[in-house]
């Protein structure tokens, strides 16, 4: 008998599906066009709706010269960059410089105490180690307003120094220092780390500090994507904080001093529009210079297996 009338055609070994084929899998979705494909469009364009038209009605507005805040546009009637300039009399840039300096310096902080704290919790074992992850993640439940006044407090004089650091830019990147969020990612990702080659590093002699640099923290990139895009929009987006911290107007940061202005009468919605472009603009780029390794963090859980 002919081999041939027998074979079965076998798939390529080695293809693997590509993930717009195991999403459309995962949805029901069958390939080609159909009522399927038609819905999936459909939905894809109500997403967009939903997130981006918001968007992009702040940037229609703050390039119009007679923005309404009763009128939503796409794009402006009348283009002009005045809004900019009247936002530059208001002092925003000066604001933004502050926040930027604060951003850069309490993520910097945040993340380095993020990855000590990780591998301390993650990677070695003492006494009190579960009482001490207990305590980081009850930070995590505790709402600002209920810090407000103490913190207030420990600002205006700090406890064994005696120094105020009301009106300076430690007095709002030292308390964002510490996030229980971040310690916890980290801590959880660096546990999957295989403890095999923890051993053989140390068979060949690495100490501490070129474990956790030269090892353990290239192998948590993904990791580390997470906590910078959610720590930079946790530093980026306090009110609270920089406004009990502030000695003087000129010490607000930029989400304050939009606060602010929105009370003013004699500011009109386009200046407040384009505070608000320019406090959108520095989230976006971090998340997208920082989206690939977000994206793996998040999803290195279940693709585990």
């Amino acid at each position: 008998m002919s081999q041939t009338g027998t074979q079965t055609r076998t798939a390529p070994q080695g293809r693997r599906p590509s993930s717009s084929s195991r999403f459309d899998s995962a949805l029901g979705w069958s390939p080609g066009f159909g009522t399927n494909m038609v819905l999936r469009i459909l939905l894809c364009i109500l997403v967009f709706c939903i997130f981006a038209l918001p968007f992009a009605a702040i940037i229609s507005g703050a390039f119009d010269r007679n923005s309404s805040p009763t009128e939503i546009t796409l794009l402006p009637k009348t283009f002009t960059t005045a809004n900019f300039e009247a936002a530059a009399q208001q002092g925003l840039w000066g604001y933004l410089l502050n926040s930027l300096v604060v951003a850069g310096g309490g993520l910097l902080l945040q993340m380095t105490v993020s990855v000590f704290a990780a591998y301390s919790l993650s990677r070695r074992k003492f006494r009190g180690q579960a009482l001490v992850m207990l305590l980081v993640l009850l930070t995590m439940m505790l709402p600002e307003e209920v810090i407000g006044i103490p913190l207030s407090l420990v600002l205006g004089d700090l406890p064994l120094l005696g120094i105020s650091l009301r009106g300076t830019v430690l007095a709002v990147i030292l308390p964002v220092g510490i996030w229980g969020f971040s310690i916890f990612i980290m801590s959880e990702f660096m546990k999957e780390i295989p403890a095999e080659i923890e051993e053989a590093a140390r068979l060949d002699g690495v100490g501490e500090f070129r474990m956790l640099f030269t090892i353990i923290l290239p192998l948590c990139k993904p990791a580390l994507g997470v906590i910078g895009i959610f720590g930079f929009m946790m530093v980026w987006d306090q009110y609270l904080l920089p406004l009990i911290a502030a000695n003087d107007p000129s010490d607000y940061t930029l989400t304050v001093a939009l606060s602010v202005l929105r009370n003013d009468t004699t500011v009109g919605p386009g200046v407040l529009l384009a505070g608000a472009v320019m406090a959108m603009v520095p989230s976006l780029l971090v998340y997208l210079f920082l989206q690939r390794s977000m994206i793996r963090g998040i999803t290195s859980g279940a693709t585990k297996g």
